[in-house]
């Protein structure tokens, strides 16, 4: 099998703009805002569409069009949501992006009239249009508006929240982020120097132990100089939630979530349940994996170092290529698109200063390139996450061919489905050629990553319940409370084995996934 021979490590965003001052900004901009108008011209003084199938039909015919080219800002809006991405610190860069923000949400407003009044149809109206054939590839996103109907606004009134969003949510958890992102110290790893936030977080994981105790200290003394920042951005952000779900009716803080997933309360509670009264197996976990170092309790960093000296370094040529003969082993056509992304530039592979942490996959537009983001450091588990994202790389891509603009998109409760998927693939083609003790070790990487992916997911959730249920009830929650609060549930999974070290208290400040509500659950 031939694999990927030239290797790209940084995204190619022409497709979408030639640069950050590109000349045809303004045009594309236009074309943008033009359509829009067109639209809200064509529809907004109308109501036929909300009593006829067959205008019904023609009107989302073009919602459609609309949503296919130009939705959420278009190729520019998605152009500076991922160089922002690559550069977190920029603020010439966030400065464009906040500008695009408002102009992609000032469109979305002048068109929100048009969904809102679909949602306000009779409910004894609604199977006349369910049954109508010509709006069949329509059927579902209908359904979902009219689930959704009685938690909406006015229009007025959704527009408000919508405007309000970047100021009331989003910029509060962007500042957290890009102060943490800015960080940089010297550390003595093989040779002494500087090292970014993002590099320091995958330090916590290095098999040396002075290493990764010297990137715990500063991992902890960067949190705690933010701490009473995030202190005040947590508050902010839970309180707008309170808002919003109040002028909606919503029956609880994690229900939103569920409705825009569109999944039912009562499974995602019997799924919480469920993993929680099993806690005592990621309990076991830790118990073997603390016998195994040899310790009595492992300290709170170090719960997810690897067992075992896993020397295997990967460079990413060999790490993609793994991927690739993997993929190409499960079906042609996955390794075809990893191929296509990293010809076509559609990976972001190193960490770098202000770079975002982690790793992502981002879709937009049906008719855009999907893009991932990595921090590759050669490990094991770096090449585990290739096969991850491109779990979901390769599920949005085959969407494009299946779905139409309204339903173009996965909601988290599927889309992480396709990306564990592939991780077991990869981890078993890594395991054919490791002797016991080897197989061992990844073995037990495989157990900690399943272990991150279900019961730590699920003590989060119950953390975030907790949060927010005691916000509500006191009105603002100090850092000492949420410490607390959130080293309760880190421990329900953990147990004895894991201590809850001093600074382990405040690593709720830098999990991103608190700021997007009850994601964690999917």
């Amino acid at each position: 099998m031939e694999g990927i021979k030239t290797i790209k490590t940084e995204w190619n965003l022409t497709p979408l703009l030639n640069g950050d001052n590109d000349p045809q900004l303004g045009h594309k901009k236009g074309i943008i805002q033009k359509s829009h108008q067109e639209f809200v011209k064509k529809w907004k003084n109308r109501d036929d569409y909300l009593k006829h199938p067959e205008k019904l039909k023609e009107a989302l015919d073009d919602f459609n069009e609309l949503s296919e080219k130009y939705a959420r800002g278009g190729d520019p809006m998605f152009y500076f949501a991922l160089r922002s991405g690559q550069d977190q610190i920029d603020p010439e860069l966030k400065a464009k992006n906040n500008k695009f923000e408002e102009f992609s949400k000032k469109l979305g407003t002048d068109v929100n009239f048009f969904l809102l009044r679909i949602s306000k149809i009779n409910s004894a109206e609604y199977e006349k249009f369910l049954s109508y054939p010509g709006l069949a590839q329509y059927r579902h996103r209908l359904e979902r508006i009219f689930n959704q109907a009685k938690y909406l606004l006015t229009e007025e009134g959704e527009k408000i929240i919508t405007l309000k969003a970047n100021s009331a949510h989003k910029a509060w958890a962007d500042m957290i982020t890009s102060l943490m992102s800015k960080e940089e110290r010297t550390m003595i790893i093989e040779e002494k120097k500087k090292v970014s936030f993002a590099e320091i977080t995958a330090l916590l994981n290095h098999e040396d132990k002075k290493v990764r105790d010297n990137a715990a200290k500063i991992y902890n003394e960067i949190l705690s100089k933010y701490i009473d920042i995030s202190e005040a951005e947590i508050n902010a952000i839970l309180g707008n939630k309170k808002v919003d779900d109040e002028l909606r009716n919503m029956p609880r803080p994690d229900f939103s979530r569920h409705l825009k997933d569109n999944i039912d309360s009562k499974i995602v509670d019997t799924l919480v349940k469920s993993v929680s009264k099993r806690f005592n197996i990621s309990r076991k976990y830790y118990e073997i994996k603390a016998k195994l170092a040899g310790v009595r309790q492992l300290e709170y960093h170090e719960r997810n170092v690897n067992y075992g000296k896993i020397d295997k370094k990967y460079s990413y040529e060999e790490a993609i290529n793994l991927v690739y003969k993997t993929f190409s082993d499960l079906d042609k056509e996955f390794a075809d698109i990893l191929k296509r992304f990293n010809d076509n530039g559609q990976i972001d592979v190193y960490p770098k200063k202000g770079k975002s942490s982690g790793a992502f996959c981002i879709y937009w537009n049906r008719i855009n390139p999907v893009y991932v983001l990595l921090n590759f450091a050669g490990r094991i588990d770096d090449v585990v996450v290739i096969a991850h994202e491109f779990g979901h790389a390769i599920n949005d891509e085959m969407m494009k061919n299946k779905q139409n603009a309204l339903n173009y998109g996965t909601p988290t409760s599927t889309a992480e489905v396709a990306s564990v998927f592939m991780e077991d693939f990869v981890i078993q083609e890594v395991i054919k050629h490791a002797d016991d003790e080897l197989r061992l070790a990844i073995l037990m990487e495989r157990l900690n990553r399943d272990v991150a992916t279900i019961q730590r997911q699920i003590a989060c959730y119950m953390f975030e319940q907790e949060l927010h249920k005691k916000h509500r009830e006191k009105g603002y929650l100090s850092k000492e409370e949420i410490g607390k609060l959130f080293q309760k549930h880190m421990h329900a999974y953990m147990g004895e084995y894991v201590e809850q070290s001093p600074g382990s208290e405040n690593w709720w400040s830098n999990w991103w996934h608190i700021r997007n509500f009850f994601y964690t659950y999917s």
